[in-house]
This record gives C-alpha cells, sequence and structure tokens, in this order.
C-alpha cells in the first residue's frame, strides 16, 4: 500500500548500509541496461551487482529470494529485482527497480518491433543480433557457472541438479513438475547441515488484512486498463483478445521465458492466426538480444498482432497492443511480489521450508543448464531437429548445418569474458561490429 514500509531492517550494520532512492533509481537503471542473456545471466548480473559490488543484500537473503520466485509463474529475474527493491526502500523501492529492470529492453524491443512491422527483418539489424546472440551464449554459460557455485553445496543438491536436466532435457518433464519434486523432497529430507545454515533471523508475518489489501489493490491496477480497452474496443478485438491471453499466460505459465514460448508460439500463431512461425522466430531472436526479460517477446507479439489485426491505424493499434501485451504480462508480477515478499524470510527461516528452497535452486540449475544446451545447438547449428522414442525427446543438430562464423564469435566472446574479464556490454559491442564486419564481406 502506499507509503508502507516493510519490515526490513534487521540490524545496525544493515541500516548503516541502506541505500537512498536515487542510488536504488541509478543501480537498477544500470541493470535494465546491461541485463542481456536471458534470466540466467540477469540473475548473475544482479547478484554480482547488489550481492557483491554494493553489499546491499548477503547471500542467503539473494538466494531465499531468488527460489521463491522461482516457485512463481512469470519473469523470475524481474520478480527478483523487484523484490530486491522493495527490501530496500519498500513500495516504492519495489516498483521503480522492477520497472528499470523492465523498460530499457521494452522500449528497444517497441522500437524494434516497429522497424520489423514496417520494413521486415532488416539485413542491418539482423547482422548485429547475428554477434550479440554469439556472445549471449557466452553470457549464459558464464551464469550458469556462478549460480551453480553457488547453489550446489552438498551433494544431494549436485543430484538433484543432475535430475532436474535428464528430466527436462531428454524427457521435457514440465517445469512445475520438476519444481514440485524438488520441493517435496527438500522439505521431507532435510540435512543437518541445511537445518542449522542460514541467516540468524526471522522476520514476522504482517497482518492478513494488510496482505489482502495489497492484493485487492494489485488486481485493480491489473484488470482495470484492460477492462476498460474492452469496453471501448469490444470483447471480440483483437486488444482485447491480447489481455485475456495474455492474462491468462501470466497466471498458468511456470519456468520462465522459454516455457512459455511453446503453449505461446502454438496459439499465437496455430490459433490466433496472429503471426506466422517465421515471425514468431523473428520475436524471439528480438527479445533473446536485447536487455530485459525474455518475456518481452510478449511485447512484439502483442504489437504486430494488432497492427496486422487491430482495423485502426496500424501504428497506434500497434502501440496498443504492444502496452495491452506488457501490462498483462508484468502487473501480475508486482501482484506476486509485493503480496509475497514479507513472508519470503519467514518462510526461508523455517529449517523444512528452507530445505525445500534450497532444492529448487539446485534444480534450476539443471534447468538453466537444459537452457543453455538448446540455446547453444539453435545458435550453432541452423537446422535442428526434435526426435522422439517412446518417453525419450532429444534435440539433434544437423552437423553439416555448423555455422563456423558463430563458433568463431562465440570464441572470441568466451576469451574476452572469461579470461580478459571483459565487461559485458564491451564484449556485445565487439562481437556485434565482428559479425557486421562478416556480413559486409560477404563470408
Amino acid at each position: 500500500m502506499p507509503g508502507e514500509t516493510p519490515l526490513h531492517i534487521d540490524t545496525p550494520s544493515e541500516a548503516a548500509r541502506a541505500p537512498s532512492f536515487d542510488d536504488v533509481l541509478k543501480t537498477f537503471a544500470r541493470i535494465g541496461v546491461l541485463s542481456f542473456g536471458g534470466p540466467s545471466a540477469q540473475i548473475a548480473l544482479m547478484h554480482r551487482i547488489i550481492v557483491d559490488e554494493k553489499k546491499w543484500l548477503d547471500e542467503p537473503r539473494y538466494l531465499s529470494a531468488l527460489s521463491f520466485c522461482m516457485l512463481l509463474p512469470g519473469p523470475e529475474a524481474m520478480q527478483l529485482a523487484t523484490y530486491v527493491g522493495w527490501r530496500l526502500l519498500g513500495l516504492a523501492g519495489g516498483i521503480a527497480a522492477g520497472l528499470l529492470f523492465v523498460l530499457p529492453g521494452a522500449l528497444i524491443v517497441l522500437a524494434l518491433s516497429m522497424v520489423y512491422a514496417a520494413f521486415g527483418n532488416v539485413p542491418l539489424i539482423e547482422a548485429l543480433f547475428f554477434g550479440v546472440k554469439a556472445a549471449v551464449l557466452v553470457i549464459v554459460v558464464e551464469a550458469l557457472l556462478r549460480i551453480a557455485r553457488r547453489a550446489l553445496t552438498l551433494r544431494e543438491h549436485w543430484i538433484i541438479a543432475g535430475l532436474s536436466f535428464v528430466a527436462i532435457f531428454f524427457f521435457a518433464a514440465p517445469f512445475p513438475l520438476i519444481v514440485l519434486a524438488a520441493a517435496l523432497f527438500g522439505f521431507f529430507h532435510v540435512s543437518s547441515r541445511v537445518a542449522a545454515a542460514g541467516a540468524s533471523f526471522a522476520m514476522p508475518l504482517i497482518a492478513t488484512s494488510r496482505t489482502l489489501r495489497t492484493i485487492g489493490l494489485w488486481l485493480l491496477i491489473w484488470f482495470v486498463p484492460l477492462g476498460a480497452i474492452a469496453a471501448v474496443f469490444g470483447r471480440d478485438h483483437v486488444l482485447s483478445q491480447l489481455g485475456v491471453f495474455f492474462s491468462k499466460l501470466a497466471v498458468v505459465t511456470f519456468g520462465g521465458a522459454y516455457a512459455v514460448l511453446a503453449y505461446m508460439g502454438q496459439d499465437v500463431v496455430a490459433h490466433y492466426g496472429w503471426l506466422d512461425a517465421g515471425a514468431m522466430m523473428d520475436g524471439l531472436g528480438l527479445a533473446e538480444t536485447t536487455p530485459g526479460p525474455l518475456i518481452l517477446v510478449t511485447e512484439f507479439v502483442g504489437y504486430l498482432a494488432a497492427h496486422r489485426n487491430g482495423g485502426g491505424p496500424p501504428t497506434l493499434m500497434g502501440l496498443l497492443g504492444a502496452f495491452v501485451a506488457l501490462w498483462a504480462t508484468f502487473a501480475p508480477c508486482f501482484l506476486w511480489i509485493l503480496a509475497g515478499a514479507p513472508y519470503i524470510e519467514w518462510i526461508t527461516h523455517q529449517p523444512r521450508l528452507r530445505g525445500a528452497l534450497h532444492a529448487i535452486t539446485a534444480a534450476v540449475v539443471g534447468v538453466i543448464l537444459n537452457l543453455a544446451i538448446w540455446f547453444a545447438l539453435h545458435v550453432f547449428f541452423t537446422e535442428v531437429a526434435l526426435v522422439e522414442a517412446g518417453p525419450l525427446k532429444l534435440w539433434t543438430p544437423t552437423l553439416a548445418s555448423l555455422d563456423w562464423r558463430v563458433v568463431a564469435l562465440s570464441a572470441i566472446a568466451a576469451f574476452l569474458i572469461f579470461k580478459r574479464r571483459w565487461d559485458i556490454p564491451a564484449v556485445l559491442c565487439v562481437t556485434a561490429a565482428l559479425a557486421l564486419a562478416i556480413r559486409l564481406s560477404g563470408i
């Protein structure tokens, strides 16, 4: 609620390092601009800045919040940013951090969506994305290693991570099922080390009435603008359909952007016919190579769907479609976090619940490994097919379709990141420039 101040300062030392609102704004604006590479890279970037550089949160709080966000539908990195802002400065900090994490990427995706709708796939932009994508793969791998080092502290965590990878990569097990299995194991099999570990703090629960007020307020924020659009344009208009579709998506999809894409792509292409499969993949490419959460592909879909099917001025319809997609995608994220944030530390202070969250974090490492391999296959090879044999499913590349140019650019990116320790923006600029040079030379 406006003016609320959560119980987020636990010790004098923590109070002494509480940042100013301007400092939080500048920091999350920086994170929003640099947040390339999908959730794993974004989570690692936030860890580096929030935990290592700024020391605004300690390791247990950061990992506990990450585990909680993994349980929620929607983009976990954006939700984690919202929680960190709330933790530091209450409601205003949470809203500011969440918005700043999304807005830079949203503005870029909007601009590129407008260019795409007007001119199609521009070769210059395609060439730049070609180089950025090669670097993004290395960024994801680096982030995976960072998170694994911090999350896999027990032998059982390694086993959980391995099993989760096998389940999702070879058997396409649903992400919610993997999370549930890990949570149940962690809940009923709490090791003495996990039970004893963690910070020695506890946050009391806030009043239930206060939580209900927060839920009611954010439900209104979520649905009133979408209802107004439906009232103006009619329930059968594409803008109204986008509002319903993306609101449903925000509730029923777990596991991050890649888990969303299979569900969204099928309905957007096959059911509604808003986009064809090629445009859907182009949208994913835009989202993968711009800052912000990968789920910003919904903005691309919203813009093109309304631009092509809105029945009014195409650009105006496209802008409204992008707004509807963004609103229906991200307003629920603020609801989940601002209602649940006061309970996170209480949850993680309970030994069995903390054990469940540790197990979930370990499972997520396996899921991120799956995403990294999936991404590598689709970046390095131009032809990748899904081979099925009973319950076994395996993405298999056509070896002859290996693109040596992407491999070379990724090798350069790996050298700059792992050996030279370059910052992410510098690496992206180098690989993008090299890709453009390759395209101009005709190699």
